[in-house]
Parts: C-alpha cells; structure tokens; sequence
C-alpha cells in the first residue's frame, strides 16, 4: 500500500479488536436467570446434551423461516454503514490495518493510488499545459507542475508517471518526443492516462507533546531520525526528499519555509518521500531558483 499507517494505529487496532471480540464475547453468552433451562429430550430426535435448539427446532416452534436461502436474502436487506463510521482497521487486503486517522484532511490529500487514472487537459493562452517531463528507466514522469497551470489544474503532481498521450504508448520514448506530442496535441482536448507518483510512499506520524515527529532535514532532504521518535518508529528513512507535507507539494522551498508548514500540521501528519538518489536525477539540470518560482505549491483539494 502506498499511504503507510502508523505504529499508533497499529496499536490503536489491537484495542479496538480486544473490545469488539469483548463485545461479542459477551453479546453472545445467556443472561444468568433463576430458572434452569431443560433440554429436549432424546425421544424428540435431538441430543439431550444440547443447550440450545437447532433452526429446524426454531423453525417448527416459532414459524420462523430460517434456512440458508433465506438469510442472505435478509442480509442483503440491511441499510449500509455510513462513510463516517470507520471499517474495522484489519478488514483491508492481507488483514493490514489501515490508518484510524483515515478521515483526516491531510491524509486523504497524500493518499498515492495504486491505480491509473485518465485526465483531459487544454492548452492555456500561450499555447501551453504548464508541464517538464523527464525520463527513467524507458518511463516518462512529470519534473515540473506550473503554479495555475492546465495541469496543476487538472491535479497533476511531480513524480506522476504518464503511460499515454493521445492514446500513445509512451514507454520507451525520448524526452523529446514527448514534449513534441504535448505540443502538437489539440489546444481543447489532451488526453493523459498517468500513474500517481510511483517513486514516492507516504508516511502517516503523530506529533509528541512538545509538537515534533522526529526528524532533522537540510535542503529538502531528511539527515537523521530522532531515537524513539514518531518518524523512526514509523519507518521514515534517511537520504530521502520530502516532497510533500500532507499533501502539499514542498520542493523547492527553503528550509524556514517547510519548517513553518511542519509546525502548522496538525497533530496528525504525513510525509511523503523520494529516495534521494532519484529525486537528484528527477530534478537534475534544474535550477532551485525554477523550482522555487514556477512549482505549484497550492494546497490540493480533497
């Protein structure tokens, strides 16, 4: 999974399991009464060893129709749960939990997909969508998102990996090819099937009491963990980027101005990270000042 739960709600998970088997545990024994219950006796056909009667027994006693058909039937009946009411944390594929801060704003702004999605976009006044690609290993990827751009717009992000332009393949295409076929494409209607930053993971934290996570960074890039710490007990790593801070893009900002966003999140956060050596690759031939001006740092809506 691309959106990393956090040792916290791994525990979180652990009570919330221990109550509801609790719940059940209890829901599901006999209220204690000062009469004894008599079992059927043998000579009904039933085993005067059983406590409770079978549904054939319920069906004739009470007129109940209660076999397999039936139920499921019945259960397809049932209103469906609210979004507000959270699933059981376990429930998702191989019984991983999932984050208890689910719902938070800022978690659903860094969630990376594992899917593909399709976006259309238009050319601007100038004839441009506001996007730099760049290419690795045969693939072509999203270098650069422009500030109020067609595509910034259209919710791309850095690190997106474009698997067709105008219903082509572009595995194996050179960079300038691929700047050729976003330029001679419709000015009303370009055609991007993209991956959601295949390169990057996030990772959810909680803040201590003093409001810290537990890391040290220069220039973007974490430099080590504090021991104990949320971010290394949540398997944050060093010589990694940030790239995002609860969904909003930080590279290219200095490093005053990722520290004010860090002490502004909530309680609740996430960091979404590069390794380092594909990040220096990503944005290589690029100059800071570029990536400071013309980057969309807009917070993206949920």
């Amino acid at each position: 999974m691309s959106l990393y739960p956090s040792l916290e709600d791994l525990k979180v998970d652990k009570v919330l399991k221990a109550q509801s088997h609790f719940v059940q545990s209890t829901s599901s024994t006999p209220a204690i009464t000062e009469e004894t219950y008599q079992a059927p006796s043998a000579s009904n056909g039933t085993s005067g060893s059983a406590l409770y009667p079978n549904l054939q027994e319920l069906a004739d006693y009470m007129g109940l129709s209660l076999n397999s058909d039936e139920v499921q039937r019945n259960l397809a009946l049932i209103p469906a749960m609210d979004n507000q009411v959270a699933l059981p944390f376990n429930s998702g594929l191989g019984g991983m939990v999932r984050p208890v801060t689910g719902n938070d704003t800022g978690l659903r702004r860094a969630e990376i997909r594992p899917g593909v999605r399709e976006v259309i976009l238009c050319k601007d006044e100038s004839g441009k969508v506001g996007l730099r690609l760049r290419t690795i290993d045969n693939g072509v990827f999203i270098q650069l998102v422009q500030a109020n751009s067609p595509a910034s717009l259209a919710g791309l992000r850095f690190g997106d990996q474009v698997l067709q332009i105008n219903g082509q393949n572009c595995a194996g295409w050179s960079l300038d090819k691929a700047h050729k076929a976003l330029k001679v494409a419709a000015e009303h209607r370009i055609e991007l099937i993209v991956r959601d930053r295949p390169f990057q993971r996030t990772v959810t934290m909680h803040k201590d009491s003093a409001g810290h996570v537990g890391f040290i960074f220069k220039s973007g890039c974490i430099t080590s963990l504090v021991k104990d710490g949320s971010a290394a007990r949540n398997g944050l790593l060093t010589d990694h980027y940030i790239c995002e801070i609860n969904g909003q893009n930080v590279i290219g900002l200095k490093d005053s101005q990722i520290k004010d966003i860090l002490t502004t999140s909530p309680n609740t956060m996430t960091i979404t990270v590069m390794p380092k050596f594909i990040y220096e690759y990503m944005v290589k031939r690029m100059s800071s000042g570029l990536l400071r001006s013309s980057m969309d740092h807009s917070v993206p809506e949920v």
